[in-house]
Order: C-alpha cells, then structure tokens, then sequence
C-alpha cells in the first residue's frame, strides 16, 4: 500500500524535477538546500520507491539527441496472457516505460535504440516473441511537460 506523501517528501519530489546537480555528493547538496542531511535524502528516495509512490529514479536519456531512435509503442494483449507477454517484451534491452492501461492496446512502452532502423527490428522481434502486432508510434513533435506535487 502506498502511504501518502508528506509536505517534504513533495517539496523533494519537486525539486529533483528541476535537475540533479552533477557534482560528487549532489544529494549533499540538495540536502543543504531543503535544510536536511544528506543521508535523509537518501533515505526519503528509497523510502519513496520500497512505497511505490516513485516507480522510477534515474536519469532520463534522449536517445534522439544522442544519435539513436526511440519510439511509443502498444499492444493488444489478450488479459489471460498479459503478465507472460510483460515478460517477454520486457526481457528486450530496449525496451523502457512498460505500462498497462484500460485500453484495447493495453500494454505500452518504449523502445530506445542506437538508429532508427533497428525500432522496426525490435519491434518484429517482438511480435515474433508474442505473436502479436506491435502498433509504432513515431514522435511527430516533442513536448516538455513539467510535473509537480502539489503541496
């Protein structure tokens, strides 16, 4: 069960939005800004994602901007098969963001990879894993949407 956020645990929420400072201790650092330890930073992180209330901490690549390709991808995945089909779509390097949602495709995720040739590669590969459709979604335009926990 997720317990509910604190009014820190948003104010750091929305602080490590903005960017983690790339220096040798930056939570030492973030620390000093919101007047804790370092070491209770930390401990807030973990504490976030053993809850589940943060499903993901790490740094975001643009993998367009480093030369390689990425693209949304979605399959219909039959409910009885859905936890097997995860497994197997996840097994991929490439693959990122794998999340089911209450939709006729209902499994979608990310693919990352070196050009953008290989996304139809991975994708084939896939639907030959699965047998089923992997439905590509190139990026059309690119949109910064900044997220914030309301205090």
């Amino acid at each position: 069960m997720i317990k509910p956020l604190d009014d820190f645990d948003r104010k750091l929420i929305n602080r490590l939005q903005d960017s983690l400072p790339l220096i040798h201790r930056p939570f030492e650092q973030i620390g000093q800004e919101l007047g804790i330890e370092e070491k209770d930073v930390i401990a807030r992180i973990q504490n976030m994602r053993d809850s589940g209330v943060l499903t993901r901490f790490g740094p975001f690549f643009d993998a367009q901007a480093m030369g390689g390709a990425f693209c949304l991808c979605a399959i219909a995945v039959p409910e009885d098969r859905f936890d097997d089909v995860k497994e197997a779509v996840n097994a991929f390097p490439e693959v990122a963001h794998n999340y089911q949602r209450t939709h006729e495709l209902n499994m979608w995720f990310v693919l990352a990879t070196e050009t953008e040739a290989e996304i139809a590669e991975v994708a084939g590969q896939i639907e030959q894993e699965t047998d089923l459709h992997v439905h590509c979604f190139p990026k059309e335009q690119e949109y910064f949407i900044g997220f914030r926990v309301m205090a």
